[in-house]
């Protein structure tokens, strides 16, 4: 395959940036790079990031509850990368990999522990879909494209179960490696403090700043839970998770005051909340973020080297010889936009930011 070169690319920190691509791997890096009469593309002082990786979405377009399509919430987005959060178990991960596996946008799964996916609202209410051997088999039929496990532990979800899915997850993860949980959190029981006491260092908490009673914040008291920070502290990665009800402005600018902040940035998108909102997309996400305080370099971390480590992706999310050729290119615009959280609180941000292109593997789409 020929090289490829991206020209006139600019880091978001202002420093020039240029790259070689070859075979869908980042050969080179550097301010500058001679063409050499090889095939070049002229990014116009563009910002060029490591692609977007977006570690929490529901694209397995068969489900009818929480679906979409990958390609329409990915490549189209700037988004290189997409990690499906638990919409399909042991019983449909083949079926969701033979039809992701044809989609431009990189694809990955977390396996929900019920054998059936997300089917219906409550399903961990039966624990008889836990079914141990059917996961450990699906994680080695697909080592590639399953990169770790998932629990959603709210009411609605667990039924009458309380906190003992998560505590079957915990088994599930311990008896294969230690692999990536991620945990869904929502109205009790089980109880927040519970959860995060059963969660350990490097488990992912989704949803970090809902609204919710049963989240991080002390209504009385407008601070976050003491347990909270403990939990932070001792290393359990909290995720957005936007999602239609969890991603609350109040709760993460009253966390960034006490200084917590978010260690991934990630949307909950399906086809319903990016079509009427308040998700839309990826970068939407990230402006909400930018516009309560976070800079743009830490948003970027937040949605490519962060993600990229929390599930071992570990090819992606930097710009260095070696890693995969996926990266978004993008411009900042200085207009402002209503931006609108799950709860219906409003802010403005003056700042946009808007995919250019989108590369995956090597191979370029325009926005």
């Amino acid at each position: 395959m020929s090289e490829l070169i991206l020209k006139n690319g600019r880091l978001i920190t202002g420093e020039p940036c240029e790259l070689t691509l070859c075979d869908g791997k980042i050969i080179q890096v550097a301010r500058f790079i001679e063409s050499n009469g090889r095939k070049t593309i002229d990014l116009q002082g563009k910002y060029l990031s490591a692609g977007w990786i977006d570690d929490h979405v529901h694209c397995y377009e068969k489900m009818k509850l929480y679906y979409d399509y990958p390609d329409e919430i990915g490549v189209s987005k700037g988004v290189t990368s997409v990690i499906d959060a638990g919409t399909t178990g042991a019983e449909n991960i083949d079926d969701f990999y033979q039809i992701a596996r044809k989609k431009k946008t990189n694809v990955f799964a977390l396996l929900n522990i019920s054998k059936c996916g997300i089917v219906a609202q409550n399903e961990l209410a039966d624990l008889s879909k836990i079914q141990e051997a059917k996961i450990t088999q699906a994680l080695k039929d697909y080592p590639d494209f399953i990169v770790g496990i998932k629990a959603r532990m709210s009411q609605s979800v667990v039924g009458e179960n309380g906190l003992t899915p998560l505590e079957l997850a915990k088994k599930i993860q311990a008896d294969n490696g230690q692999l990536p949980l991620m945990v869904h959190i929502g109205s009790a029981p089980p109880t927040l403090s519970k959860v995060l006491d059963t969660m350990k260092a490097g488990d992912v908490l989704t949803h970090c700043f809902n609204g919710k009673e049963n989240g991080i914040l002390d209504a009385s008291t407008d601070q976050l839970k003491g347990f909270v920070w403990k939990a932070y502290q001792k290393g359990i990665i909290f995720d957005i998770g936007h999602g239609t009800d969890s991603f609350n402005f109040r709760v993460a600018e009253i966390a960034l005051k006490e200084g917590m902040k978010a260690c991934s940035i990630s949307t909950d998108i399906y086809v319903r909340n990016r079509s009427n909102g308040p998700v839309f997309d990826l970068a939407t996400t990230m402006e909400k973020l930018h516009a309560i305080g976070y800079s743009w370099k830490e948003i970027l971390m937040k949605v490519t080297a962060a993600p990229a480590k929390n599930f071992h992706l570990t090819t992606k999310g930097q710009l260095h010889p070696g890693f995969d050729a996926d990266i978004t290119v993008f411009e900042l615009i200085n207009e402002d936009k209503k931006l609108t959280d799950s709860n219906g609180l409003t802010r403005v941000t003056h700042q946009q930011i808007k995919p250019i292109k989108t590369i995956i593997g090597g191979v370029v789409y325009d926005n």
